[in-house]
């Protein structure tokens, strides 16, 4: 008699995307403007209304004794604040190395004691928010209330990850100005929409000194958006039906935001994870973006994971991967 499952079995592993032998070597073209970097430099002009120089710190009480936290502001898109936590060792001396995190998709900044693994390992850890999204920052630029991820879809110039990026650029330039960070050693990190968005900050505010990009979103979005049937992926295909525009303008603009094209600009070490189950950011996707990477790189794959990837796991090999970079 077959064993019968119980509640607590996980489904069965289901192969939906390329099997891992074919995601080794799955390399597609970028479809990429020719004024993308163009459109960029435009995009970060206006972004940097604001000085970096403004950036705000404010000492916050965290409730702990081993480490110190910050409630920082600093000048997003069009000078805009954008909140983010930083935090460090209550005992450091001196410019300390960074890692500035980007969170993912609908999250915040959270609270400072969701924050302690990278400042108890030496490190300034700076948490940014996400605009319009879960946290404190909102989209002020855009009073739509669709979801960000179709916010201002129908126009590059209006579409909610030109101002999300630029925030991110701005918030790497920032926190390059402040006493306790070393500026030769400034990581940028994320999981999901963070992933994608470390790599648009790694691409666009200047050299970084390695990159942790986990489950990366906002790659290869024509692909993404045909065959993940959860998250902010499939946003996009319920609006697409929608609307019924013609799919190439969706695609002309998010061709402007895909994580491929600037991964392609990016020379700092990388550490990339990818879960092979996940329905949210499809491995192929993951994959596309890795491939096109240009600096060195590294990829660590769950293989019976959907969208929590390695979780601590992957945290103990980040570890270990940044050491000898930045410590």
């Amino acid at each position: 008699m077959p064993d019968v499952p119980y509640a607590g079995d996980p489904p069965a592993p289901t192969a939906y995307d390329l099997d891992l032998a074919a995601l080794a070597t799955y390399r597609p073209p970028r479809d990429e403007p020719a004024d993308f970097d163009l459109f960029w430099k435009h995009a970060l002009a206006y972004g940097r209304t604001g000085s970096a120089a403004s950036a705000r710190l404010a000492a916050v009480d965290n409730g702990l004794s081993t480490v110190v936290t910050h409630d920082l502001t600093i000048a997003g898109y069009g000078g805009e604040p954008v909140k983010a936590w930083l935090t460090l060792p209550a005992a450091s001396t001196g410019p300390l190395p960074c890692l500035v995190q980007f969170v993912g998709y609908g999250g915040g900044r959270g609270l400072p004691v969701e924050h302690l693994l990278w400042a108890s390992a030496g490190y300034v850890h700076v948490v940014v928010d996400a605009r319009g999204q879960g946290g404190e920052t909102p989209d002020a630029a855009c009073g739509d209330a669709a979801p960000p991820v179709v916010r201002g879809l129908r126009d590059p110039e209006s579409y909610y990850y030109r101002r999300a990026f630029v925030d991110a650029a701005c918030a790497v330039e920032a926190v390059r100005r402040l006493s306790m960070v070393d500026t030769d050693r400034i990581a940028v990190a994320g999981v999901s929409q963070g992933g994608g968005v470390a790599l648009a900050a790694a691409a666009l505010a200047g050299p970084v000194a390695a990159v942790l990009c986990d489950l990366p979103f906002l790659c290869h979005w024509s692909r993404a958006v045909r065959i993940s049937d959860r998250g902010p992926y499939a946003e996009v295909a319920r609006w697409c039906a929608s609307h019924r525009q013609p799919v190439d303008e969706v695609f002309a603009t998010l061709a402007y935001f895909d994580g491929m094209s600037f991964a392609a600009r990016c020379a700092a070490p990388a550490l990339f994870s990818v879960a092979l189950m996940d329905r949210v950011c499809p491995p192929s996707t993951v994959y596309a973006a890795y491939h096109h990477y240009a600096g060195p790189k590294q990829m660590v794959v769950w293989e019976f994971n959907d969208h929590e990837g390695g979780g601590p796991h992957q945290l103990r090999r980040q570890l270990d991967f940044l050491r000898p970079l930045l410590c």
